[in-house]
């Protein structure tokens, strides 16, 4: 862990005796509930309260050394929620690979997590409109020796390079030419800090907003990140954008979130809610960037 961070596993450890946690507040002491196997937006206006999924992966979704959960997802849902008459929003921690799973086991409505639009989790889910861009970058030793900038600068000087488990950054690697046996997989953004600072790996992939943001917390540490970038896959330049996602038989609850969630983008209210994650108006999706265009890819 770095600086009080909790490392995904520990905050399992953790949840897995202390059950769901509420947003702005402390942690509950409640065992994890289903919901509702009916209209999850109805029930979720009756009952003033509704349920969502996290990975515990700053900026987008985790809980602070308070028990608090936040992040850009959690606070972003928080205040869609509320514009839609629902005070009471819980989070429930699981492995990001288990997010859509859980999802679908009815142990949350809503994955609030930061998770990247893509075709196969498109077949297995339902995503709101993009929250927001992002772009790829590396994690590197500091004055980045062997000046590697892309994916493809990896794959030419065969350094090893840190993913993180379940995330999109893996398939863009390999996409670039990036060999298996070049790629480490690893469970926490705090252990890619370290195998790179370690010399176990030249590099780390992920969002330049995650990297900036576990490196802030590690002012000290000999690493800086590169500019970021648009991965390619044949030829074409791959756009990153994460969504909220929702199950497929569930459209009325999407669908007002989803009314709720423009509102912010275009009012510029979305922009004041992530600034504190390292988000800005830069990271507001273009028009013609949608979930129907990601989830063809």
């Amino acid at each position: 862990m770095v600086h009080g961070e909790w490392s995904r596993r520990e905050f399992f450890r953790r949840s897995a005796v202390l059950g769901a946690v509420t947003i702005g507040g402390p942690v509950l002491l409640a065992a994890c509930t289903s919901t509702s196997s009916g209209d999850a937006l109805q029930a979720a206006k009756s009952a003033k309260k509704i349920k969502i999924g996290i990975a515990n992966e700053a900026p987008y979704g985790f809980t602070d050394q308070s028990g608090k959960v936040t992040g850009e997802a959690p606070e972003v849902a928080r205040a869609v929620f509320k514009a839609m008459g629902i005070d009471n929003v819980e989070a429930e921690a699981v492995s990001f690979d288990q997010l859509i799973p859980a999802l679908n086991a009815r142990k949350y409505d809503v994955v609030a997590a930061g998770m990247n639009i893509k075709k196969e989790r498109c077949d297995a889910a339902a995503f709101s409109i993009p929250d927001y861009s992002a772009l790829t970058a590396l994690l590197v030793p500091k004055g980045n020796p062997q000046q590697v900038m892309k994916f493809e600068d990896i794959a030419a000087k065969k350094v090893k390079v840190a993913v993180l488990s379940a995330a999109v950054e893996k398939g863009y690697a390999i996409d670039s030419g990036v060999a298996e046996d070049q790629i480490v997989t690893l469970d926490s953004q705090d252990n890619m800090l370290r195998a790179v600072t370690d010399g176990r790996v030249y590099c780390a992939a992920l969002t330049d907003i995650s990297l900036k943001d576990v490196l802030s917390k590690s002012p000290g540490a000999a690493a800086e990140v590169t500019p970021g970038f648009d991965p390619m896959k044949d030829g074409k330049p791959v756009i990153s954008a994460g969504a909220f996602v929702f199950r497929k038989d569930d459209n009325p609850l999407r669908e007002a979130f989803n009314a709720e969630l423009k509102k912010l983008h275009d009012s510029g209210e979305w922009t004041k809610i992530v600034t504190p994650f390292g988000f800005s108006a830069d990271n507001l999706p273009k028009a013609d960037v949608t979930t129907e265009k990601l989830c063809a890819v």
